[in-house]
């Protein structure tokens, strides 16, 4: 099945010696059936032409910011809605800085920052740029912006030094987006729910208790899950945190809203609460400020737990629920006893006493825990990679 066929690709061309490969991948690409539009970058004309580009995808390039031929369009905006999906091959250690810190001074970085579609690097370079700590650094940037990364390999290069930092082959390149394109097929008619962030219970207007979350893991999780083709919605507590716009966000502030937001988009067949629902609230919410007082006794009572309701349900239990489990001590045991009592099929469990990894930290170390005794665990690395990793395993588990 060709899983290319009528879809949109951006492709641009940066200044190596790679781009010689992109007159291929443009080949590549119309044979099978892509639209293709391209950007040539002012170094990446040092390498091919418009013209043979041109001729390979039959249709204009674009290399100028700002263009007397196209006053009343702001290409840069037009561009980056019209691709399913943007290339960027060869990404050089240049662009990959540009757009790793928000640099837009030209067309492609400018497409590039405007853009809310997926982005695929295919890198290349010399292997001291690609081991250099500042392009290490930029990539982890990227990849935790959501850009996926296609090689680079190993081999000799133009400047005769052998290494990592070779452009993959177009045939790679074209797989990878196959690949994306496919999985978006095969899981665009499954539903997944969420939740994420901590819940607030209120003392009075202006106080209330709550558990420490960032809601950074769980956005990551809804992320991966839509950019899989899940038709993701993303119960969020209280946090500063911006999602794509694809999925569904629903911001709710107790828990028993995001109970009530929960059930609304039941059924579903994958649901994972990441969220540090508060276990308690206040049983009579004062109307009025509290004024200050040497003693204040709280009589709390316990909220509804989500995870043990929907886990139970007969009727509208997802067919894979997990749940999480943040832990600063016996992380192994208390897992199992939470995924045992709460009748869910996975524990994710972190220890959050680690300050690396903690709560508000863009990197997590997590282990998974499954009904049938197994268990995995996924090493240190960006929360983006982790959330990409739980999300294959969920997709092996419902196919």
């Amino acid at each position: 099945m060709n899983n290319l066929k009528n879809k949109k690709v951006l492709l641009i061309i940066c200044g190596g010696i790679a781009a010689y490969k992109s007159l291929e991948i443009i080949r590549l690409l119309k044979k099978n059936n892509v639209t293709i539009k391209t950007i040539l970058t002012k170094n990446g004309s040092e390498f091919v032409t418009p013209l043979s580009i041109t001729s390979l995808s039959q249709s204009k390039v674009y290399q100028d910011l700002f263009s007397l031929e196209n006053e009343s369009e702001m290409d840069h905006i037009s561009l980056s809605r019209w691709a399913d999906a943007i290339l960027i091959a060869p990404a050089t250690a240049n662009t990959i800085s540009k757009i790793a810190n928000g640099n837009s001074d030209d067309l492609a970085s400018t497409v590039i920052l405007a853009s809310n579609k997926k982005i695929f690097l295919a890198p290349a370079m010399n292997v001291r740029m690609w081991e250099h700590q500042s392009t290490k650094e930029n990539i982890i940037k990227l990849q935790n912006f959501g850009y996926t990364l296609i090689g680079p390999v190993v081999g000799d290069m133009a400047c005769g030094e052998f290494g990592e930092g070779k452009m993959s082959e177009p045939k790679e390149i074209i797989n990878s987006l196959e690949n994306y394109f496919g999985d978006l097929k095969k899981n665009n008619k499954l539903k997944a729910i969420v939740t994420a962030g901590p819940t607030n219970e209120y003392i009075d207007p202006v106080r209330f208790i709550s558990n420490k979350s960032s809601g950074k893991q769980g956005y990551e999780i809804a992320k991966s899950l839509s950019k899989k083709g899940f038709d993701t919605t993303l119960i969020s507590g209280p946090t500063h945190l911006e999602i794509d716009e694809d999925i569904n966000l629903i911001r709710v502030e107790t828990a028993e809203e995001m109970f009530q937001a929960t059930l609304t988009n039941l059924p579903a067949d994958v649901a994972v609460f990441s969220a540090a629902v508060s276990d308690y609230k206040v049983k009579e919410k004062s109307e009025i400020k509290i004024k200050k007082q040497d003693n204040l006794n709280l009589n709390l009572e316990k909220n509804v737990d989500i995870l043990n309701y929907v886990s139970n349900h007969n009727s509208l239990r997802p067919g894979l629920v997990i749940g999480f489990a943040a832990e600063t001590n016996n992380l192994e045991s208390y897992a199992i006893k939470k995924l045992n009592e709460k009748n869910c099929d996975w524990i994710i469990a972190n220890d959050v006493s680690k300050s690396n990894i903690g709560f508000n930290s863009d990197f997590n170390e997590v282990s998974i825990f499954y009904k049938n005794n197994k268990s995995d665990k996924i090493s240190y690395k960006p929360k983006s990679e982790i959330s990409d990793e739980i999300v294959e395993k969920i997709i092996d588990h419902l196919n």
